[in-house]
């Protein structure tokens, strides 16, 4: 999920993208996506950053799991962030 620069490798490959613009349409993809049963969701970090309140919701269940990636404008580290913060909660320490 993300712009629609970002996305279109994706569907390339098969995977099913959806295309957001605004804050309001990002939340409500998310939430249209998970209550389909997808396991795992890509969001553009560009976008997980309009919307964290609502990441943050499925940060504690297991499906679906919420994975931030750069989009074709470069990183804000937000996903790396995420995942430092995973493995230290994980293993007690940071270890990357």
């Amino acid at each position: 999920m993300g712009d629609k620069d970002s996305i279109l490798a994706f569907k390339a490959l098969g995977v099913d993208v959806f295309s957001v613009i605004d804050k309001a349409e990002a939340r409500k993809v998310v939430d249209r996506i998970a209550a389909n049963g997808y396991g795992i969701i890509f969001i553009t970090e560009q976008i997980a950053s309009l919307i964290p309140e609502t990441i943050e919701r499925y940060n504690d269940k297991i499906i679906p799991s919420i994975i931030l990636i750069p989009s074709n404008q470069g990183t804000l580290n937000i996903g790396m962030e995420r995942i430092n913060k995973n493995v230290e909660k994980a293993v007690g320490t940071n270890i990357l």
